[in-house]
């Protein structure tokens, strides 16, 4: 990647966002960083130069570092505006994308970045954009030897990532992981910024598509090693955790199974099959869960419903959703833990015919999700490509976060930043 001949590494595309103030931050905050041993020359990026000047002052501020603004490069450009996309990409080694829902905003980006050779990643949770845009621009991006790498943010590098740490810490071969999401708030409780609600409004909205998409695709079936995973029931109790369950609805599914795709056809690892919850708690937060759900899932089906889902995401949502997102108060407050549960096999024993004999337990825990670890995930993934050149795929393309940085050191950055990853148990039956 063309370091030396751009004047800025990073470059955050949509700074003035409500999630890409938290990246300019953590960007900020990487700069002067007790680890880095070189310079990070970076910029922010968006249509409004006052927006972007408020937003370093306001990241100034939070820091104690009152010439952060001065230190900063500044560029103008327009989602609407191809060229300066291309004069935006031309500047950059690697743009980190936080202009959402992506279904709308995302391609141009992705374009500019392959035809100017600049590597671009993203924080999408939306499986039919991550998707389309391997079909589309895999080759591509390829040719031009540039990373495009999505669902880097919350979405979906613990999920990923942890089923490759949980495969790396078996002393045997990993065949089937279930994981469980948890969510902590404190006593204000939770808030999300309503973009990420009407990304899964336009993504519900447009399961069809999605549905064709893999249809055209006809790819060849990923091999299943060891037993079946069996799905669980859409409500399912988990006893190691004491609490219920009900299916995680986010992209962690279709991205670790592409990364699993890409790790069983390029470097011929054994496949692991994998499942997603999320914790709900109690048989209260059940029932309230099932009406929110119910509600949704009836109103996104038609044109004139997505309207007011999206019109009025606080009431919708039971209040989980609003257009303020939540206060500084709330993301302080707020945690996330997934654990996995993986089964396998030891060396002397065949996954054919046989029944796993190794239990493992791993975690993945870390601050709010949003807003802190989502921004700590996708800077650490723009270092480590940055700077674990030789151990990413040989050639460019579009990748899952798992594919390209499989093999690199990003879960040790992502450790060392908060983003903690650990064996809880692993015993041979």
């Amino acid at each position: 990647m063309a370091t030396q001949q751009r004047p800025f590494h990073l470059v955050v595309f949509g700074a003035s966002g409500f999630t890409g103030q938290f990246v300019t931050e953590e960007v900020a905050r990487e700069q002067v960083s007790p680890e880095r041993t070189s310079h990070l020359p970076w910029a922010v990026a968006g249509r409004s130069r006052e927006k972007l000047l408020r937003v370093l002052e306001r990241a100034a501020m939070k820091l104690g570092r009152p010439t952060l603004s001065s230190e900063v490069g500044i560029i103008i450009c327009d989602i609407t505006n191809p060229a300066s996309l291309d004069e935006m990409a031309k500047q950059a080694t690697v743009v980190l994308n936080c202009v959402g829902p992506y279904r709308f905003y995302g391609e141009p980006v992705i374009k500019a970045c392959i035809e100017n050779g600049t590597s671009c990643i993203d924080i999408s949770g939306e499986p039919q954009f991550l998707e389309l845009m391997y079909w589309k621009y895999h080759e591509k991006a390829a040719e031009k030897g540039v990373y495009i790498i999505g669902s880097s943010g919350f979405d979906s590098i613990p999920a990923d990532l942890g089923v490759i740490y949980t495969r790396n810490k078996m002393n045997g071969t990993l065949t089937a992981v279930e994981s469980f999401l948890t969510i902590r708030s404190g006593p204000e409780g939770l808030c999300i910024h309503d973009g990420t609600w009407k990304s899964a409004v336009y993504g519900f909205g447009d399961k069809s598509n999605l549905k064709k998409l893999r249809n055209e695709s006809d790819m060849k079936p990923v091999p299943i090693v060891g037993p079946k995973l069996k799905r669980r029931w859409p409500i399912s109790y988990c006893r190691e955790l004491n609490s219920y369950s009900i299916p995680f609805l986010g992209a962690d599914v279709s991205v670790v199974k592409r990364t699993q795709r890409y790790l069983h056809e390029n470097l011929e690892q054994s496949p692991v099959q994998y499942a997603a919850y999320v914790t709900v708690g109690g048989i209260t937060s059940v029932i309230k869960l099932m009406f929110a759900g119910l509600f949704f899932l009836f109103f996104v089906r038609f044109g004139i419903g997505r309207q007011l889902l999206i019109k009025f995401p606080w009431l919708f949502s039971f209040g989980y959703f609003s257009k303020q997102g939540p206060t500084q108060k709330q993301i302080d407050a707020s945690s996330f833990t997934m654990t996995f549960f993986g089964q396998g096999f030891s060396q002397d024993i065949s996954p054919v015919k046989n029944k796993p004999n190794i239990r493992i337990c791993t975690q993945v825990k870390g601050p709010e999700a949003g807003y802190v670890a989502t921004p700590i995930a996708m800077v650490q993934a723009a270092v480590t490509l940055l700077n674990d050149v030789s151990d990413l795929p040989k050639a460019g393309g579009v990748f899952t976060p798992g594919a390209a940085f499989s093999r690199t050191k990003l879960i040790d950055r992502l450790n060392e930043r908060g983003i903690e990853f650990s064996v809880i148990s692993s015993t041979e039956v």
